[in-house]
């Protein structure tokens, strides 16, 4: 199981990123994704998830009505749309899979720093 997550970088506030969550080693159809922040200094916080069928669902009121998740189940692939980016959204971003019998599987997280 591997989960590669891309896209991060440094963006102006008010701008907007695209990270990426590249999936192998599971059937990817079959299960949930989740995208969580880890700001400097702060617990990671989990943002949104979205089911194996695309349904999505916003677990942080932090970010509803800026950031967005989708999946593409023909590339493995779960993307985080962040648009209208503020300085307190800079830290660490993870995806995460869930397995029941194995466990949480995480990515390697993608910076994503926001200036003022």
């Amino acid at each position: 199981v591997q989960l590669v997550e891309s896209g991060g970088g440094l963006v102006q506030a008010g701008g907007s990123l695209r990270l990426s969550c590249a999936a192998s080693g599971f059937t990817f159809d079959d299960y949930a994704i989740n995208w969580f922040r880890q700001a400097p200094g702060k617990e990671r916080e989990s943002l949104l998830c979205i089911s194996s069928s695309g349904h999505s669902m916003d677990l942080a009121d932090s970010v509803k009505g800026r950031f967005t998740i989708s999946r593409d189940n023909a590339k493995n692939t779960v993307y985080l749309q962040m648009n209208s980016l503020k300085p307190e959204d800079t830290g660490v971003y993870y995806c995460k899979v869930d397995f029941r019998l194995l466990g949480a599987y995480w990515g390697q997280g993608t910076q994503v720093t926001v200036s003022t």
